[in-house]
């Protein structure tokens, strides 16, 4: 196991110390204004703060090394805090957010809207969109192959979780500007509570996305299957392979897999392996219808078989291992 897995640690980073910024400059800006966007604009910045202190603790504790407690150490860390951030940006971020806007619905209190407040979305858009970047290269950078669909259900869900965080925080800035902006046209502060639905909705829907992908990883979910046909590939082409009756996988962390699978053995190709001289007809002379020496035969040869075995399991294993790095537990069973 790698216990050095940092994935994901500089988007994490950047995109903290652009929120705990942004957050304050839009508290500021709501206690000038009283703008019901720009409030939900500022938990929703506090939501972030929170879900990317969760995130950073799930990477540390997700490194530690496996003991005698947990054989394949901690990684699951990461999805099960992943997973806690999600479910708090649910309830904190699009619960509070979206009961402010109608409450601003039901109560229609007009707000006093400042230049202030477009300056404050103005910086936090482009602060948002400069951490959404840099989550979208790290995530491309480890995921060259993949397709878009694949990135998201077997990337590493922190960036993912931070990507998806700034692409709806810009979103929601946008959302926020446009309904500060009609309301101040049109002196009507339903637009303004509006906004602040729009953006709870938002904040929603990235929330769900974020608790689906990471219940797939703590439920062990299997891994790719491209990777998968060419483990079975690897064990097929195998002369002592026969062919693979089972197989089962699973994700352990990012980039890391465990696969499982039964195989049945070619007795053929280890016989031949085994007496691939004339080493059998040696022994047959020296058996010359002794029951002793056939007897000695019999044991000597049950005892090779298993380790003949061993040693070609062994090889595929390292073979496996070798062509896809992303294996790093196997166990081979014979049937």
């Amino acid at each position: 196991m790698n216990t050095k897995n940092s994935h994901g640690s500089l988007p994490v980073l950047a995109a903290l110390t652009g929120n705990i910024f942004i957050m304050i400059i839009k508290w500021l800006g709501f206690f000038a204004t009283g703008s019901g966007a720009l409030f939900s604009e500022a938990v929703h910045s506090i939501a972030d703060v929170v879900n990317q202190i969760l995130l950073m603790i799930g990477i540390k504790k997700s490194q530690r090394p496996s003991d005698e407690d947990f054989h394949y150490g901690y990684s699951n860390e990461r999805f099960f805090w992943a997973l806690i951030s999600a479910c708090s940006i649910f309830f904190l971020g699009a619960g509070v957010t979206i009961y402010h806007g109608v409450m601003g619905f039901m109560h229609g209190e007009s707000i006093h809207i400042s230049s202030i407040a477009f300056i404050i979305l103005a910086v936090s858009f482009v602060i948002e969109a400069g951490t959404f970047l840099i989550a979208l290269k790290e995530l491309r950078l480890k995921n060259k192959k993949r397709k878009w669909r694949e990135t998201l259900e077997y990337g590493d869900p922190t960036t993912i979780a931070v990507l998806l965080e700034d692409a709806v925080a810009v979103l929601g800035v946008s959302v926020a500007f446009l309904s500060i902006l009609l309301s101040k046209i049109t002196g009507n502060p339903h637009w303004d509570a509006a906004g602040s639905i729009v953006i709870g909705v938002l904040l929603g829907v990235m929330a769900v996305i974020l608790i689906n992908i990471n219940r797939g990883f703590l439920l062990r979910k299997s891994i790719p299957e491209e990777i998968e046909e060419r483990v079975k590939d690897i064990l097929e082409s195998d002369p002592a392979v026969e062919k693979v009756i089972d197989f089962k996988s699973t994700v352990i962390d990012v980039g890391s897999y465990h696969v499982k699978c039964e195989v049945e053995i070619n007795g053929s190709a280890l016989m031949r392996k085994m007496y691939r001289t004339n080493d059998l007809k040696i022994e047959f002379a020296k058996i010359d219808g002794e029951y002793d020496e056939f007897l000695r035969f019999c044991v000597d040869y049950a005892d090779r078989v298993p380790r003949l075995i061993g040693t070609r399991i062994d090889d595929v294993e390292k073979k496996i291992k070798e062509e896809i790095p992303e294996v790093r537990h196997i166990d081979i069973e014979v049937n």
